[in-house]
């Protein structure tokens, strides 16, 4: 029997995979903490290549144990006619196709959306790549990192004169969770169309504020740190016990609050240069400076504590090692152990808290695991499972 997903709420929608790496496997994992039932369809030799990134969860690669629970894994030889046959009957019983695959592959596979569209009408093809169809990128590989610079997002990250990459796989899990949405949406109207993404238009729609200030401003924004170029003060400080506090204001009147119940100081909040949130930004160095005085002058819990009373924007700055033992993670029970080829793991729940549903929390496939099942679902003989598989003769 396939994984049970028989109470989630796309309960009996199958989606087949094509997909690398991070953004429709984001996509297709999403789709099965949802209960939709996943079939990953991976070349025999070597499979998805974030099996092969690292091995750092005992022998595995962190990216493939990421993305990749409760779904099952198929291998088939995509350049063979018998491969591409069973793929098709697995369409045939499908709802969705998802791929990320390099430019121009689904069309030499003959499964690209206009081909899909009359072999398979009643299938929702997705199809995500790095730039779009239609423009002078169109061919060309995309990496997250590649995408993030392309798009602007990496100037405006770091400081001025060493530009960063923002940590996590935005272009890639941003991307993965639009096909997600765009997939939920069509199936919730019950039609069955194409949708095509792209890396590109993702990160550009999140670079959507900063564009739209330097088009009517002129201005390219420098990135800030852990700062903000739109509001002032808003950063990251040292704390007397030597840990990091961030601290935020968002409009006038949080800065009222900051400078008179948490500074202490009445006369910043009158200086009519810090007035409003444009002067603070000009005047931003003049506010971090004393702001990051009276932090060093006390302890993280005691500028905590007295910016909660001041209803004043704060954490802590930690890392990830800090977050694996969070209390608030904890508290909240976000841990579960998945059960993968290496043994279990812990994982976090997905964000959704669905009232009366529980993610299946399904476990991470070896490569080719399912293969021998799925197809006996689709009535292939043991012979031709065998030469499927190579193992014949």
């Amino acid at each position: 029997m396939p994984p049970s997903h028989h109470r989630g709420p796309l309960a009996g929608v199958t989606v087949v995979a094509l997909e690398q790496a991070v953004s429709a496997p984001m996509c297709t994992r999403a789709l099965s903490d949802l209960g939709a039932r996943v079939i990953k369809v991976e070349n025999p030799d070597g499979g998805d290549s974030a099996r092969h990134i690292d091995d750092v969860v005992n022998g595995l690669a962190a990216h493939f144990v990421w993305v990749n629970r409760g779904k099952e894994s198929v291998t088939l030889d995509l350049k063979s006619e018998a491969g591409m046959r069973a793929l098709h009957r697995l369409l045939d019983r499908a709802d969705v196709l998802v791929s990320n695959l390099t430019p121009g592959t689904t069309a030499k596979l003959g499964i690209a959306p206009e081909d899909l569209a009359t072999r398979h009408p009643d299938l929702i093809a997705v199809e995500i790549d790095g730039y779009g169809p239609g423009g002078p990128l169109s061919h060309k590989r995309a990496y997250d990192l590649l995408v993030q610079a392309e798009s602007g997002a990496c100037a405006i990250t770091g400081t001025p004169g060493a530009p960063a990459k923002p940590g996590p796989p935005m272009a890639d899990a941003s991307t993965g969770l639009y096909a997600a949405l765009s997939i939920v949406a069509l199936l919730y109207a019950g039609e069955r169309r194409a949708i095509a993404l792209s890396l590109f238009d993702t990160m550009t729609e999140l670079m959507g504020y900063t564009l739209t200030y330097t088009r009517h401003s002129g201005v390219d924004q420098q990135p800030r740190g852990m700062g903000s170029p739109a509001v002032a003060p808003y950063g990251a400080y040292r704390t007397a016990d030597d840990q990091t506090v961030v601290l935020g204001t968002t409009h006038d009147g949080e800065w009222q609050r900051l400078a008179r119940e948490l500074l202490g100081r009445p006369d910043l909040a009158d200086d009519e240069r810090f007035r409003t949130n444009p002067g603070r930004v000009v005047h931003r160095d003049l506010l971090d400076e004393e702001i990051a005085a009276w932090c060093a002058r006390h302890e993280l819990a005691y500028v905590q504590g007295r910016a909660d009373d001041a209803g004043i924007g704060n954490s802590r700055y930690n890392t990830p090692s800090d977050v694996l033992a969070h209390p608030h993670l904890a508290a909240r029970d976000r841990w579960r152990s998945i059960d993968t080829p290496a043994g279990p793991v812990p994982a976090l729940l997905p964000p959704p808290v669905i009232s009366g549903y529980d993610p299946p929390m399904g476990a991470v496939p070896a490569l080719g695991e399912h293969t021998d099942r799925v197809l006996a679902e689709l009535g292939l003989t043991d012979e031709e499972i065998a030469e499927l598989t190579g193992r014949h003769g």
